[in-house]
């Protein structure tokens, strides 16, 4: 089967407060075109679906729209799910080539994801989220999310092995298999990527995971927008673990018993004045150390933020669990 047999492939993103990384993201779709080998113009269509922003962003798109053939539906809500199931509905291609505003897709990303579509017969296709800093902290951060010392090693983060798997990044889907499973959960607000594929797979279908797609991300560059984002998806992330305990993966538990042993700890050792309590925090810190002295591509600067950096992914992720599972 080739593309020019199909009614087509449509990029479909959600944008809410992506003046800095909007044009870029957008710039990054359309250098995918001449890859995909199409013989007309309207088998590919790029659809944003704008919510209400506070920034910059509606005049972006609207001087995108005004020189690149890029369609605008309104997200009023703002909710990345809502978005993506506004921009879906719309869309006219079999293929649906999820986007985010934060992202640029490397060259021939969409026609190696096509290909992997079809040659494994997969539901879904996605690869690795390749973190990429700007400055010593979001690099710090870039680092975090690319480490065993960071996230914990997911493949979508470090890479891995090509085949089934639970979730990919983004993901380069077959249109009639979202709509069978009912698109995205709009009562979720992170994770939704996770909990949709694991409908799919549900379904019958598969994931496919193939680390030669390689797509960009531009990491929080700020400590409060970082910690926020981490607890956030870590609330999130408990909260569909408890749909589904029995296939969560056990490093998912790991941030929250750490938040937990460490504070006992601690508590036990001002109540008690045992120095024994204080000894899980001092192990740790000594793994964040480890963590910035072994980052050899970082400069001095990054591998400083690093101290700060892995602490607030941890912590906020752990603490946004336990919310999250009991609250």
């Amino acid at each position: 089967m080739k593309l020019s047999e199909l009614a087509g492939i449509s990029f479909v993103m959600p944008v809410l407060n992506e003046e800095k990384y909007l044009k870029a993201s957008v710039e990054s779709i359309f250098g995918q075109f001449d890859d995909l080998n199409s013989g007309k113009s309207g088998q590919i269509e790029v659809i944003l679906a704008l919510g209400p922003s506070t920034d910059g962003t509606d005049a972006v798109a609207a001087e995108l729209a005004s020189r690149l053939p890029v369609k605008i539906v309104a997200n009023p809500t703002g909710k990345t799910a809502a978005g993506l199931n506004l921009a879906i509905a719309v869309a006219k291609g079999d293929v649906i080539v999820r986007v985010d505003a934060h992202s640029e897709l490397s060259p021939g990303y969409a026609a190696r994801a096509f290909e992997v579509l079809l040659e494994t017969g997969a539901a879904n296709v996605g690869g690795v989220m390749r973190a990429e800093g700007t400055n010593p902290f979001s690099k710090a951060v870039a680092f975090g999310y690319g480490s065993r010392f960071g996230l914990g090693g997911g493949t979508f983060h470090v890479g891995g092995t090509a085949g089934p798997s639970d979730s990919v990044y983004l993901g380069v889907f077959r249109r009639t298999v979202l709509g069978a499973v009912g698109g995205f959960d709009e009562k979720i607000i992170r994770g939704q990527d996770w909990e949709l594929n694991l409908r799919i797979r549900e379904a019958g279908h598969v994931v496919w995971f193939d680390p030669k797609l390689e797509v960009g991300y531009r990491p929080r560059s700020s400590w409060r927008a970082l910690a926020k984002q981490f607890y956030d998806t870590g609330f999130w992330r408990a909260a569909i673990t408890r749909k589904s305990v029995a296939r969560a993966n056990l490093r998912y538990f790991a941030p929250p018993l750490m938040v937990v042993g460490t504070i006992a700890a601690l508590v036990l050792a001002v109540a008690t004045g045992l120095v024994i309590g204080v000894i899980p925090a001092a192990l740790y810190l000594g793994f964040v150390a480890l963590a910035a002295v072994s980052a050899k591509d970082l400069d001095l600067r990054s591998r400083l933020n690093l101290l700060v950096v892995l602490p607030t992914m941890h912590f906020a992720w752990g603490l946004g669990f336990i919310v999250g599972l009991f609250g």
